[in-house]
């Protein structure tokens, strides 16, 4: 079970090298990155701008607090009148209660909208996801993809909730606050204002680093995530071979990384968190002493003093938290880069070519079909050459060949799971390539080797082969793949059976998913080697039920025991990638030494002896 390092697997468009640097694709700033969400915010912009519009009110209202301090200083504070310091008290405590209704009120207006946002983008996601060829699913990582799709969108959901709307109050606020100041004492307002420079300086280096940081942090949760995976679906290996603490270990290297990385983003963010205070408390302490001294000469009354430092003192949240809500903008950038890595992988092309030529009882053909993985070498050799097979309308051939021949890629090239690199592929006279995919997969069935079973009822898990398919269909299906034992299970066929079906056995497990590929009677059937977990009793008891069903189907199966064999009409022997013979059973056996080797087990050395008598 293998564990991957965030620097140096390959899962997306931009990673990191063991340096922590971005590779050659540098990414789009944050604000463009950011701008790519508005498709998913337009819907909610009303009620979005109406809270941002309420916070800035809200927000701005705190700016009033020091205007009624310097009313109450130089008014009724010197004219020693109680009555006004109690109407100035009422007039603040009006405010703050004003304040604190309004910051509710924004709260409540985004919290559905933008819930509605993160799961209109999680079903995007999955959507997506469900649509990308399967190439792309080879590549990437699952923990990968569950990662973009949890704890990347809430990080997003956040980001609107909270830092954007946030960024744009502060932002609001802080000009305002500059602006009464200066207006107050223009003076004074300038050495508040002088650290300005240094400080978005410092800034703009922060967002900067912190950007590198919190895409090493996220692309480390996602490999984290997928060891959690592997680990639990594949804990019957682990405790078989006795792995959980080289496991253990393996998962506490990865989170010892990710916990440095987050240590490097934490001190980064108390760097600017530092300076962020330090300079405006000096800034005000400096502004302080002179306000304090033009007031002792007579410069300055002391309501404006009062009211400058009031307003200084309301800048300070604003002001701190620009360290906060660029951090949490830097990781919202990323994962909403990360979100869109995925979304921007190109779906499986739904476009179909013209058709050509007639129509009819064909079968299915190979016409020099080859075929090279996607992410193979230009100069490797295809998987696939030259393959010219004919399956006869009705007939069942059977593919036979040693481990790593391609039996297995061929017959994916058949439901377009990859497509050919060269040649093409008839279905009764017409190129898969001109028929719809949603057509194609309805017009074959497969069963594959491995059989993958969700976490639903037996029965569910049989309709995914046909969804219209009737109870009494079902139980034929289930007939012909010999799964009586689905009744003896505590619910029959609307029992769970669990994560990837690990409650069966591997024989059930596969008992079932040929039943998924019978149940709907298909035009073309594609097995692979879907009776290798039966025992010789059940497998002759399959495949005397199968053989009723193969009639009526024009089949490609591949096999690798004789019995299998023997439920074709013919057969095809595939070697190295390419067809090498094809004839019945017999012939085969009477005419290929390789053949016949595949069929009995015998030796290089008994071959050559035999080619020799």
């Amino acid at each position: 079970m293998a564990t991957t390092d965030a620097a140096t697997t390959d899962q997306g468009p931009e990673r990191f090298d063991d340096s922590g640097q971005l590779g050659a694709q540098a990414p789009r700033s944050a604000a463009r990155t950011l701008l790519r969400l508005w498709p998913y915010v337009r819907p909610v912009r009303a009620r979005w701008a109406s809270a941002a519009v309420i916070a800035v009110v809200a927000s701005c209202l705190g700016l009033v607090f020091p205007l009624v301090l310097k009313w109450i200083v130089d008014g009724p504070v010197t004219d020693r009148d109680p009555g006004g310091v109690w109407l100035g008290a009422g007039l603040l405590l009006a405010l703050g209660v004003a304040e604190a209704l309004l910051f509710g009120l924004r709260r409540w207006l985004v919290a559905r909208p933008l819930a509605g946002v993160e799961a209109a983008m999680r079903a995007d996601l999955y959507r997506h996801l469900q649509r990308l060829p399967v190439s792309f699913h080879d590549r990437w990582a699952s923990g990968q993809l569950l990662s973009r799709a949890t704890t990347d969108l809430m990080v997003v959901r956040m980001f609107l909730a909270f830092p954007l709307t946030f960024l744009i109050v502060n932002g609001v606020t802080i000009a305002a606050g500059l602006a009464l100041l200066v207006a107050q004492d223009w003076g004074l307002g300038l050495v508040l204002l002088a650290p300005a420079v240094p400080l978005i300086a410092v800034c703009y280096r922060f967002e900067h680093g912190y950007a590198e940081a919190s895409r090493r942090a996220q692309d480390q949760v996602g490999d984290l995530t997928t060891v959690v995976e592997e680990s639990v679906l594949g804990i019957r290996i682990i405790k078989g071979f006795g792995r959980h603490r080289s496991q253990a270990r393996a998962f506490k290297d990865l989170s010892r990384t990710l916990r440095g990385t987050e240590l490097v983003k934490a001190r980064l963010l108390a760097g600017i968190l530092a300076v962020i205070t330090l300079l405006p408390e000096a800034a005000l302490g400096a502004a302080l002493v002179i306000g304090t001294v033009q007031v002792a000469d007579g410069g300055l009354s002391a309501g404006t003093l009062v009211a400058f430092l009031s307003t200084a003192l309301a800048l300070r949240w604003p002001i701190e938290s620009i360290g906060f809500l660029l951090a949490m903008s830097q990781e919202a950038a990323t994962a909403t880069r990360r979100y869109f890595e995925v979304m921007d992988e190109p779906e499986e092309d739904p476009r179909v070519r013209p058709a050509e030529g007639e129509q009819g009882a064909d079968g299915l053909r190979f016409e020099g079909v080859a075929f090279r993985y996607p992410d193979a070498a230009e100069d490797s050799e295809p998987t696939l050459r030259h393959i010219d097979l004919h399956v006869r309308s009705g007939e069942t051939m059977a593919l036979v060949g040693a481990t790593g021949s391609g039996k297995t890629t061929l017959t994916a090239l058949v439901p377009r799971l990859y497509d050919v690199t060269a040649g093409r592929i008839t279905l009764d006279g017409r190129d898969i390539t001109a028929i719809p995919r949603e057509e194609l997969r309805t017009l074959v069935s497969m069963a594959f080797e491995e059989p993958t079973l969700f976490s639903a009822t037996v029965a569910e898990n049989v309709l995914m082969g046909a969804v219209d398919a009737t109870p009494e269909q079902v139980e034929r299906a289930l007939g012909v793949a010999q799964a009586d034992f689905v009744h003896r299970l505590p619910d029959g066929v609307d029992t769970e059976v669990g994560e990837q079906g690990l409650s069966l056995s591997g024989g059930q497990r596969q008992r079932l998913a040929l039943a998924r590929s019978v149940v709907g009677a298909p035009r073309f059937l594609v097995l692979d080697d879907p009776l290798s977990a039966l025992d010789v009793h059940t497998e002759a008891a399959v495949e005397a039920a199968l053989r009723q069903v193969l009639a009526d189907s024009t089949a490609l199966v591949v096999a690798h025991r004789p019995s299998t064999v023997l439920l074709a009409d013919r057969v095809a022997l595939l070697s190295e990638g390419r067809v090498t013979a094809v004839g019945t059973h017999h012939e085969l056996l009477r005419t290929s030494a390789e053949y016949r080797h595949l069929m009995s087990g015998e030796t290089a050395g008994e071959r050559e002896e035999a080619a020799h008598r």
